[in-house]
This record gives C-alpha cells, sequence and structure tokens, in this order.
C-alpha cells in the first residue's frame, strides 16, 4: 500500500492501569509502525505505565508518542484501584473531544473494568454507552469484526466475520423490553450506513436474527418476531437495504452465509459473541458504529491475573489499529 499524503494520526487509551492495556497498547503501537509508515500514534497513559522492568521508558519518534495523564494512585499490577476510575474516563474523555476536534482520525481503546468504576461511584455501562454520551449521538452499534481462518468451513477467499448487537451490556432478562421496532430499524440503518461509508462496501448484505427459540415460530414462541423484528427488516428493505430476516439463532450462522453476508445482527450479547468468538478468539475488533468519530477496540478483558508479567497477546489490539488505520483512508476517500 502507498504511503498516503498526510500521515493518518491515531490515539489509544490504554485502559485500566492494573490490566494488560498498557503492555499491548506499546507492544501493538510498536509491531503497526514497523511496517506501516504512514501512521502517528499517540499513547494516552501515565508514563510510568510504559517503563519496562529497569525503569527505562520507551523511545518515542514523531511516529510514536506518549501523552502522559496523571494516576490517581500508583499502579500495583493485577489489583483494581477505585482511586484510578476517573484517570480511566479521563483518557476516553481526552481521545474522544481530540477525535471530534480532528486532532486524531481514529480512536483505539484498551480494556477497562467495568466494576472498578461502578465501585467508585460513577455510573458506566462500557465504552460503547459511554462514548455515544460523549458524542451526543442517541444511538449506535457495538460490532465485532475479524478475518475467518483461512480455509475456515472451506470458505477460500478473505472474509470478514462481523457481528452488530441490537443490544448490549444488559441482563437476559432485560432484553425484549429494551427492543422496539424504531432501535431494531435504527440498528439496521446504522450497520448498512457504516458498512458502506467506513468499511467501503457498496451494497452490504445483512442478515437478522430474531430473539426467541426457531425465531419465534410465527408467535409461538414469542411475540417478538411479529410485533417488532419482521416489521423493521420489511421496512428497512422498502429503504432499498438488503436485510433478510429474522433467522433462528442457532441456524442464522450457517456455513453459506459466513461467505456472502457482510453482517449479522444479534438481538443480544451472547446470542452473537458467542459464536463469533469461538471462531475468532483473540483476533476479534469491536467497532462502535453511528459515532461522528471511528472508535475500535480490543474484544478482550483487561486480564489481571497476566498483567505487569511480560505474557499478554498483544494481537487484538494489534488488529484494532490496522482497522482504525483502514477505517480512517475510507472515511478519508469520502471527504
Amino acid at each position: 500500500m502507498q504511503p498516503t499524503p498526510h500521515p493518518v494520526k491515531l490515539v489509544i487509551t490504554t485502559g485500566d492501569p492494573a490490566g494488560i492495556g498498557p503492555e499491548v497498547s506499546l507492544a501493538a503501537a510498536k509491531d503497526f509502525l514497523s511496517h506501516q509508515p504512514d501512521v502517528r500514534i499517540t499513547l494516552l497513559g501515565d508514563a510510568s505505565l510504559f517503563k519496562d522492568s529497569s525503569g527505562k521508558s520507551p523511545s518515542t519518534s514523531d511516529h510514536l508518542k506518549i501523552e502522559s495523564i496523571s494516576l490517581g494512585s500508583p499502579r500495583v499490577p493485577g489489583v483494581l484501584n477505585p482511586a484510578n476510575a476517573q484517570y480511566v474516563l479521563n483518557l476516553l474523555d481526552r481521545a474522544s473531544d481530540a477525535c471530534l476536534h480532528g486532532d486524531f482520525d481514529a480512536m483505539v481503546t484498551a480494556p477497562v473494568q467495568k466494576s472498578l468504576i461502578n465501585t467508585a461511584g460513577i455510573p458506566f455501562t462500557g465504552h460503547t454507552e459511554y462514548l455515544a454520551q460523549r458524542c451526543n449521538t442517541e444511538h449506535v452499534v457495538m460490532m465485532l469484526c475479524a478475518p475467518l481462518p483461512a480455509g475456515f468451513l472451506g470458505i477460500q477467499s478473505r472474509k470478514d466475520f462481523r457481528v452488530a448487537l441490537a443490544s448490549t451490556h444488559l441482563p437476559l432478562k432485560d432484553v425484549s423490553s429494551s427492543l422496539s421496532y424504531e432501535l431494531l430499524l435504527e440498528t439496521i440503518q446504522i450497520v448498512n450506513q457504516d458498512l458502506h461509508d467506513k468499511f467501503g462496501i457498496a451494497k452490504p448484505v445483512i442478515r437478522v436474527a430474531g430473539l426467541n427459540p426457531h425465531a419465534g415460530e410465527s408467535g409461538y414462541l414469542g411475540h417478538e418476531e411479529v410485533e417488532m423484528i419482521t416489521p423493521a427488516i420489511e421496512s428497512a428493505k422498502q429503504q432499498g437495504i438488503d436485510v433478510s430476516g429474522p433467522y433462528p439463532g442457532d441456524t442464522m450462522f450457517d456455513p453459506s452465509a459466513l461467505e456472502h453476508v457482510d453482517a449479522f445482527i444479534a438481538m443480544y450479547h451472547d446470542q452473537g459473541l458467542a459464536p463469533f468468538k469461538f471462531v475468532t478468539f483473540g483476533g476479534g475488533v469491536n467497532v462502535t458504529l453511528g459515532l461522528p468519530i471511528i472508535r475500535t477496540s480490543v474484544d478482550h478483558g483487561t486480564a489481571l491475573d497476566i498483567a505487569g508479567k511480560g505474557i499478554a497477546d498483544s494481537g487484538s489490539m494489534l488488529e484494532a489499529l490496522r482497522l482504525a488505520y483502514e477505517l480512517a483512508l475510507n472515511q478519508r476517500k469520502l471527504s
């Protein structure tokens, strides 16, 4: 790929300091820059988090910078500290504001510990919801994507597996009441629009799951499909969107669909992410659709048990950087 005239500028929020975020962020940034010269990466986080075991800070350059934001309390690897909850949010605030102002082309986020932030008395459901509020966006969509393993189920060409969620971090008992015709139609519209604008897919093909076993079996096993999901799909079709469903959750991801569908929309978290992570574990990227900025993220947690031991795999962060770069290039083509 030819270098771009103006370097793509990416910012990484390095996540909870007690977890593996700082170390995988630095490792992935160095790896990515070694293969992609037309990128500038800024790591957000306390400078002390990036020192090696001898106390030496990493070398920086025009390509790799560290913008230090002070911790609330010194870091102990693997030990959560509520005093650092606001620090974690400060990273997100700085990155999202900078992206909105055009200082960066995209932001990439390392994992945070939701329970820690809530323990500190700050309501926090997740990155997706927090960034929607920061960007004053009423409806965003969480989508996971990753390339299918080579030769998976006989698929020979390179194919990305993408799963979007109609609801995100909710107790299962609350999923049905959170859904509506309007929300589902908007979800389909957002997925379709961002696949076109950010992923560069001319005519996205989308599949939508039902909520109930057998997709409700014509109302016998639930009414959500009849009352909300099917009407939303039909309205989207009338708008020219190539969408189908609702499909039973246990058969929606059949091999023939994997080859030609650009995105699957699941009704709730585990319905979509269980099959996704079974196929792609460790290589997935979380993307927030519908935002006025580009945001990608790792698809794993803080891994407190291995933090600071130098054994964390930075593969997911590397994929998140690659995707952020690609989406930023696609966005430039439209501007």
